[in-house]
Parts: structure tokens; sequence; C-alpha cells
């Protein structure tokens, strides 16, 4: 008979879970609180617009073409991937012009040249540095199921630590190679995609621009849903039960064992059960105190990534200005860092950022109109009334069209939609509200960071952003492979492959 799972959560984490498992020969349930799958890669659509309501960027291709290798699938055939070019267009408090980055060094040396004359010299050792810890963390580091320091001592990952600037301060390292602060600031931005800020993130995390500057920013036509899409439609192929609207109450334990879910006033029974919910959502709502890895205390010590105030805007107008990704950064940058992490308010100099999908994909507007997510980063556990949403809604809106030169924005908006912390908590049981996660900082990292396998109860697995490797949708592909090596005693760090896995041909 086939072993039972149960999977809590549909997001990246828990869809990917599933298929892996389902994939093996598993009896996979997924239990999803709210009407539909995909968590925060949700998607909506109001008046002929679609809007994308978390994960906007298409980062890191390689990881997703990997995991629908290892399941048997090509991303091809789920969804056309474009390239951004511009990959995000920047303004700046400091100068009148914004910039545009291409992903393409030799064209962005360009801008760096002329910011930092002979600057290109150190940033293309720089890059060549980042480019090494990506793929040297690719193949030892990111797919490890970490367990405690002694994890870190294989032959690769030494050479990691001791060839190159990993744990020390991301800002130090950079500031290292580059003098000029606008160039320090493209090169930091990206550790938003962290949930963390370059002050406190380690210098390991320069891969990021890697990433970002060598590898390309992308675009699935059709909305990132396609991802969660394609991801739903391959869990349903091999044979993965979706259950909605069912809220997990509690995970069942006999004798340290997880042994099912109690969901719908229903006991419901399973050999597995791993947690795509909030990892503290899990600890503290749906285990018993004894049952639990972690305390209040814990929790309340950690560091949470930012949360956000998000703008959903119907436009019946374009704006030519516009790209598809656009950035605004505040002059007083560091400044701005310290308010999204430690603030009491909303910030009052933000730095925020606007995606513009319809000017890549018409069909997410309707024709002659723009959709807009506007998103601004803001500090957790804020307590905000519709008086002070509204105010500030009124005041990110004036900036944008003095600053990007949207004449006409707020007279042509003809649908909105404003979203923000509480509703990160009332719709993903968030912890204070956090968008992304606990952030990655150097004590939130790897091994320090929860593990994907519950010390203090067998048969209990986390899945997701809360747990290894850590935040966005490429890292939750890969945190539901750690799963897998857990529960089949696979320790190497090496991606998972076919010989790991020998999957049950259909």
């Amino acid at each position: 008979m086939k072993k039972k799972v149960i999977v809590i959560g549909s997001g990246v984490g828990g869809l990917s879970t599933a298929i892996l498992l389902a994939k093996k020969g598993y009896q996979v349930t997924v239990l999803e609180k709210n009407a539909t799958f995909g968590g925060r890669g949700g998607v909506f659509s109001a008046k002929g617009f679609q809007f994308d309501m978390g994960p906007s960027w298409y980062l890191m291709p390689d990881i997703f073409e990997h995991f629908f290798s290892l399941v048997g699938e090509n991303t091809k055939d789920y969804f056309k991937l474009e390239r951004l070019d511009p990959s995000y267009k920047i303004w700046l408090e400091e100068q009148n012009k914004p910039v545009e980055m291409t992903s393409d060094i030799k064209r962005d040396a360009l801008l760096f040249e002329a910011y930092e004359p002979g600057v290109m010299k150190k940033i293309n050792i720089y890059l060549k540095e980042a480019a090494a810890k990506y793929n040297i963390s690719k193949n030892t580091f990111i797919y490890k199921p970490f367990n405690n320091v002694l994890d870190f001592i294989d032959r690769q990952t030494l050479f990691l630590w001791t060839k190159f600037s990993v744990i020390s301060s991301f800002d130090k390292h950079i500031a290292t190679y580059v003098k000029h602060p606008i160039i320090r600031k493209i090169l930091q931005y990206p550790l938003l995609f962290l949930g963390t800020s370059p002050y406190k993130a380690p210098a390991v995390y320069s891969l990021m621009n890697h990433i970002d500057f060598e590898m390309g920013v992308f675009y699935p036509m059709g909305g990132m849903t396609k991802i969660f899409e394609s991801l739903y439609s391959i869990a349903n192929k091999n044979g993965v039960k979706f259950i909605f609207n069912s809220e997990v109450e509690k995970i069942l334990i006999e004798n340290k064992k997880a042994v099912g879910v109690l969901v719908n006033q229903a006991r419901l029974k399973a050999d597995i059960v791993v947690s795509n919910a909030d990892y503290h959502f899990t600890e503290m709502h749906l285990l018993d105190p004894k049952n639990r890895q972690f305390s209040k205390k814990y929790w309340n010590s950690r560091i949470m990534a930012p949360s956000g105030f998000i703008l959903y805007l119907g436009v019946d107008k374009q704006f030519d200005s516009l790209k598809h990704h656009n950035l605004f950064f505040a002059e007083k940058w560091k400044e701005g860092f310290e308010v999204i992490f430690n603030g009491k308010t909303l910030p009052e100099n933000p730095s925020y950022y606007i995606c513009a999908p319809s000017k890549t994909d018409p069909s997410v507007a309707p024709k002659g109109c723009e959709n807009l997510f506007v998103l601004v980063p803001t500090s957790t556990s804020l307590t905000l009334d519709k008086k002070t949403i509204k105010t500030y809604r009124n005041k990110i809106l004036n900036h944008m069209s003095k600053t990007m030169n949207l004449e006409g924005l707020e007279d042509n908006i003809i649908f909105e939609r404003i979203f923000t912390g509480h509703d990160f908590s009332e719709l993903y049981n968030a912890y204070k509200g956090t968008a992304l996660g606990l952030a990655q900082n150097l004590i939130q990292t790897a091994v320090f960071r929860p593990k994907t396998k519950s010390t203090k109860v067998k048969n209990l697995y986390y899945t997701g952003a809360n747990t290894n490797p850590g935040i966005g949708v490429p890292m939750c592909l890969i945190s539901s492979q750690i799963v897998y090596k857990r529960i089949h005693g696979i320790k190497h760090g090496r991606p998972l492959s076919a010989e790991d896995t020998k999957f049950e041909t259909k």
C-alpha cells in the first residue's frame, strides 16, 4: 500500500514537494486554506486586468529548468520565457536622468565607467568571484540538508569559505571594489530579493549580482502565475489530490510521530506531514508546546524580511517612461534600510518598485491600458488605519507621477486594490505580516536557519521560504528537493538527480 503524505499549503514549496513525492509513488494530498493554489504567488483578475499578487522577477532560470527536467518535464511546454531588455530602469533621487540596466555587462560597463572611470577592471574581478560563489554554492551548499556546522566541512565548501569573502559584510565587500555611491546602490539592491539589508547580509550573497548582471531577467508570458499553474498541472498529472478552503487546525502527533492532521473537524491520517505553511504558524499554532522546536522568545528574536505597502492599479492609459521593472532609489539609502527593518511607521522617504508587465505582455491589461504593481517595502508589525493607508497611497502616487513622468495617473485609475502587512497575515498566516519570511542575514542562513525536518517530531517536514535554502521561488523549488533528500536519506549537497530519485514512470 502506498504511503500517505499530507502537504499543508500550496505555495511553490508545497506544490514542488507534492510533485516530487507523487513521482516517487506516494499518495499525496495538498490542503490549502485559500480558494486556490499558489500561496504568495496568487493571481486575481478585475476589469480586464490580471494581477500577479506576489513574485514578479523570474531569475535563475537554471534552477527552474533543473526542477522541471528532474520530474520529466520541460518549461517550454508550459510557458514562453521572454528575456527583458532593459532588465530594469532606475530613477535616483540625487540625479534627474534615470538609468537602464541590461544584464549585458559590456553595455552596463558604459554606465559604471561614466560614474567611476576605471571601475570596470575591479567590477569584472568582483563578478568573476560572484560567479564562482554561485556555481560552488549551487553544487555544494544550496541543496544541502544542513544538520550542524560540520556540514560545512567538505572540500568545495571549504574552498568557497577560504578563497572568497563569504561572511564579511556585503556592504564592506562591495566597498573594496567600488567607491561611487550610485554603483554601490545598484549592486546592493538585489539583497531585497532575500529580504535582507546589504549592511547585515554576508558577502556570499554577492552571487546575486552574478544572477542579475550575467544571467539575465526574464518574464513568463501570461504572467508569473504561469509558474504556479505549471506546477499545479504537473501535480495533478501525477495524481496529487488538492482540497481547497481547508485550513489545518492541528498536526496530529502520536508517540512523537506525525500521523495526520485535523482539518474541517475531521482527522486525516498520513505517514508523512510536510508543512508549506508559515514556519512560525506551524510551530506555534498547529503543534502542542511539547512538540515545538522553537519558543516564543526565539521567534521574537528573529529578523523578518520586510512587509510591504502594495498597490495593484489598472490604469486607462499607457506611460512611455516606464519599462517592465522600475525602481526608485532614495538618496538616503542606508537610512532607508534602517526604517524598513527597525522603523515603527511607514517610510517617510521610501525607495520603491513598480512592475508594469503590460509593457511586455498585452494579455494582462485591456488594450491601451497599463497594469501596475507598486511595492513599497515597509517594516513588519505595523498597524495601519484607513486614514493612514489613504494618505500614504496618495503620497506614493504623487511621487510616482512627478518622478517618473506619469502624467494623468490618478485621473486614469479604473481599478485599485491596496494590500498591506495585515493582508499578508490574514491570507498567508505570515508572521508579523512579513512579505517574504525570515531575512537571510548571517545568523539566519544555512545551518542557522530552521531546518526542513523537525527535531522533535518524526515524519514532520518543512518546505518553503522560511527553511533552507531561503527566500524566493527558485529557493523554494530547492527546499522541496531538500525535503525529498531528508525523507530518503540523501546527504550530499549537489542538486537532486535522476540517479537519486529513480522516479516511477507513468
